[in-house]
Parts: C-alpha cells; structure tokens; sequence
C-alpha cells in the first residue's frame, strides 16, 4: 500500500481514537465511542498488515486464539470481577510492548539501530515491564489472594531504588554497547520486572483504584514508545493518548482520596496509630427490617442512595433500578451519591448503575450530594465503607484521614444494608453504623432491596 495512503488511513484512525475517548466521558456516549476505538483499531491493523510482508497463517493462528479467549473473558466475566480484568489488559498491554520492542532489537535491522531508535527500545521494555508485572500484582491484590496482600518488609524502598537504578544502568549500557544490546535489555527487562512487583506489592487494597489509573497510563506510554520504534504514527498518537488520559484520571483518583502521587507509589499509605477496637465501636449498633425501611420511605421526600462494593458483590443493581422506579411513582425523589473510589476501579458504580438503566442525571458526584445531605431524609447505603467512614474527618492516625467522603452521617435517618460488620479496604471499623441516626440492615444487598420493594408494594 502506498505510503502516502497509509499515513491518510492513520490519520483517520487517530481522528477516531480521539473521537472514542472524548465518547467515553459520558455514560450516554461511551458505547459510542467505544464503538469508534475499536472500529479505529481494526482499520489500523488491517492497514498495518496489508503494508507489510507477514507470514498471515501464523497471525491468522494468533487472531483465532486471542480472539477465543477474548470472547470467552467478554462473555463470562462478572461486573465484579471487572477491575480483575482491567489490570491484566493493563498488564498485556506492557507486555506486548516489552515483546514487540525486544522482537526489533534481535532482528538487528539497521532501521532501527539508530540512538532515538534504542532509546525507544530501552524505553517501551522498562515501562512494559513494570506495567506487566505491576498490573499482575494488582490482579492478585483485586483477586484478595492471600499471600499478596499488603506485603512490607525492611528495605523495601531501598531495594525498589536500586532496581530503578539498575534498570536505568542496564538501558544506558545497552546504548553504549550496541553489540550487547540484546543482553543488556534482557537484564534491564528483569530488573524493571522486579521492579513492578516492588512498586506495588506493598500499596493497600483502598488505594488500587489509583493503581489502575496508573498502570493504564502506564500501558500507554509503554505503546507510545514502541511507536517510535517501528516509526508507527498511530501508534504514538493512540498510546500518548491512553498515557495522557491515564495520567488525568490518576491525579483525579489521587486527589478524591487526598493522597500524593508519590505516597501511592511508594506504598506509604499505612495506619500510624492502633485500631480503634471493632466491639467497642460496634457495641450501640441497631438493627433493622425491610418493613422498617418501608415505612421510612413511605413518608420521605428525599432519598439517597449510596452504593459500594457490596453492591457489585450482590449484582443488586437492577433491585436497586425497580426501587427507584417504585419511588418515583410515589413522589419520592431519590439521587444517588457517586464517590469516585467507591468500588475498585474508577467508575465502577457507574458503569453498574448504568447497566441497569438508572438515569446519569440522577447520578451525583460526591461535592454536590454532600452539599444537600443534610435535606436527604432517607440515605441508603448499599455496600460502602471506606467512603461513608467518618472516621476520615475526625481521626488523623487513620488509615483513611482527611480522604473525602460521602457525608451520610448528615441526613436524617441512615440505612447501611449490609451482610455484617466487617471492615472495608482498609480494615479499620466504621462508627457510622452505631451512630445515633443509623440502622443496620443485615444480608444480601440484592435481596434486601427486594424485600424492602415488596414490603412497599404491599403497604
């Protein structure tokens, strides 16, 4: 294919990507413009491929088994294990980088044998690298396997800085001595992998929706940098795109969870003081019905609903829809209070909420739903934690302080529906559920909400 027609085609498809991300911001839009990425990439590839001469029958092997295990994860993953999936695409986005960077170097093609050439070489493996196993570790954290979980060990900072130090060393070597290029990126390639596992091995479970933004922004760069490799142009404009996004949503992310960018790097988020002990908290707790709850929304004008984690768990969002709906044909006015962590990953509520056809206009961020709780008669909060914890505003050696939170604590009467009183993320209790305008009402979030429709059915 003609060069000049090629790049017009990539033209086109950099149109298309920017077009599909500025799709995503919206709820109403993303399918859309998820619509337009994936029609860029396919042009992209189609186009790459016809302008090259590629042995097909091993890439036509290679299209049929990712597409095979692609439409398999489509079809089976569940909405709570969506954040699972998010980190290992981050992940295999690095890797194919670190593959595809490292594929060029070996063949030894002079086209690439330039210095900017090696430099983006050294550049997409160290980034890859640390995107892959970074976002394997944080699969395994999302995964709450047990062996993974918030491991912190004497040194470890120490020895994080050596192997940066040493991955740096390694790629400067690799410029400096072309002939041992391949060794040196090898060595480079393990010493950032390990530097990925150091990296997060030791950040808590609350600050993974962070992490996630930032190996996104991670997997981009890493994308954009193997661009300049190949001397791909769509390459360079998709990844920049991913990268500058990724970096976007982790500043938001950092700033919605009052941490620095470097305190979630570097894992320093940590209690500083004891616990506060979980019986002495719990010991005022009251307990409730879904006949109860019925009747406080029978006679409420406003209702808030507050969802988390828990309500992914329970798959409870369509319950929650026909509550609406049922609240609505009462006059009840009912919002729902988006914290932007609540789950594990960004936007996690919202793509749930908007699964189950719940207007985005009902949606709220968390300033303007603070701004009129103390006017909410009934909030309702549906598997939160972390984030409705007022503990953040009140307890400076808190793993949580100074987070903003939702402020549930400020309406008129308090419903927590959840299965008992275990800790959220970061594992400290929660006095909201024993405050004075709080009930408790225990079990499964879906059935719950069930329950509580049918008890205002039959009213």
């Amino acid at each position: 294919m003609n060069a000049t027609v090629t790049s017009l085609i990539y033209l086109v498809v950099s149109v298309l990507f920017i077009l599909g991300l500025k799709g995503m911001t919206h709820p109403k839009t993303a399918v859309r413009g998820n619509l337009y990425g994936a029609l860029a990439m396919l042009i992209a590839v189609v186009v790459t491929l016809l302008g090259r001469g590629f042995d097909f029958t091993l890439i036509g092997v290679g299209l049929a088994i990712g597409a095979a295990i692609g439409g398999a994860m489509a079809v089976t993953i569940q909405m709570t294990a969506m954040p699972q999936l998010v980190a290992l695409f981050n992940g295999f986005g690095g890797l194919a980088s670190v593959l595809v960077a490292g594929a060029v170097l070996a063949t030894g093609d002079s086209r690439y044998s330039g210095m900017d050439s090696m430099m983006a070489t050294a550049a997409s493996g160290l980034i890859g690298a640390v995107t892959f196993t970074g976002s394997l570790v944080a699969f395994g954290k999302l995964q709450e396997l047990k062996f993974i979980r918030d491991l912190r060990f004497s040194g470890q900072q120490l020895l994080n800085i050596v192997l940066f130090v040493g991955s740096l060393a390694a790629g400067w070597l690799m410029l400096q001595q072309p002939e041992s290029g391949g060794l040196w990126y090898t060595v480079m390639v393990l010493a950032a992998s390990l530097l990925g596992i150091g990296l997060v091995i030791s950040i808590g479970g609350a600050d993974m929706p962070v992490v996630i933004a930032l190996l996104n922004s991670y997997s981009g760069l890493a994308a954009a940098a193997t661009g300049f490799v190949l001397s791909n142009m769509v390459l360079i404009i998709s990844g920049s795109l991913v990268g500058a996004s990724g970096l976007i949503l982790t500043r938001i992310m950092c700033v919605a969870m009052n941490r620095s960018l470097p305190a979630v790097l570097f894992g320093t988020l940590q209690q500083s003081g004891p616990a506060a002990d979980a019986d002495e908290v719990y010991q005022n707790v009251k307990s409730t019905s879904a006949e109860e709850v019925a009747m406080l929304l029978e006679v409420a004008e406003r209702v808030a609903i507050i969802p988390g984690y828990g309500m992914a768990v329970a798959q409870a969002q369509h319950a929650v829809r026909d509550l609406t709906s049922h609240l609505g044909q009462l006059n009840v006015e009912v919002v729902f209070g988006i914290h932007p962590v609540a789950g594990r990953m960004p936007g996690h509520m919202n793509v749930l909420l908007a699964e189950a056809d719940i207007e985005y206009e009902r949606l709220l961020e968390m300033d303007d739903i603070n701004r009129m709780m103390d006017r909410i008669d009934v909030a309702i909060v549906l598997g939160a934690n972390d984030v409705v914890n007022p503990v953040a505003r009140t307890d400076p050696g808190s793993p949580i302080a100074g987070m903003p939170i939702i402020d549930v604590d400020k309406a008129r009467t308090v419903v927590v529906i959840k299965r008992s009183l275990s800790p959220g993320f970061a594992g400290i209790p929660n006095p909201l559920f024993a405050a004075e305008n709080s009930l408790m009402l225990f079990g499964d979030g879906r059935q719950a909400v069930v329950d509580i429709l049918k008890a205002l059915q039959e009213a």
